[in-house]
């Protein structure tokens, strides 16, 4: 990742709209800054809720709290709970993330 020129600034995240976006089952709320080219995500995946698409998009993601899983199109599961991640580059194994008790992530992208 190339963090191209932009000045120091802050994030308060109380002022960050909240998107929503469904799944195939329970939903995904993110808020979303944008710096230059890269993409930093806050995401609640409620209780029950299951991504409705495999991504080929590369993450640093962050475990806040709660736990969710991470399937691979080669059938893999990898768990994830409070203080763990996992990163993938773009277009490297796609994924599909799903939690039966809900979670909160950092999303870098």
């Amino acid at each position: 990742m190339k963090l191209s020129p932009f000045n120091f600034q802050t994030i308060d995240w109380a002022t960050i709209p909240v998107e929503e976006h469904k799944g195939d089952s329970g939903m995904a709320h993110w808020q979303v800054v944008m710096m230059n080219d890269i993409r930093i995500r806050k995401v609640f995946y409620s209780p029950g809720y299951t991504a409705d698409h495999w991504c080929k998009k590369g993450h640093v993601l962050y475990c806040v709290s709660g736990e969710m899983e991470t399937t691979l199109e080669d059938g893999s599961v990898f768990s994830l709970t409070k203080d763990t991640m996992y990163i993938v580059g773009d277009d490297c194994e796609a994924h599909r993330s799903s939690t039966k008790t809900g979670c909160e992530l950092f999303i870098v992208d």
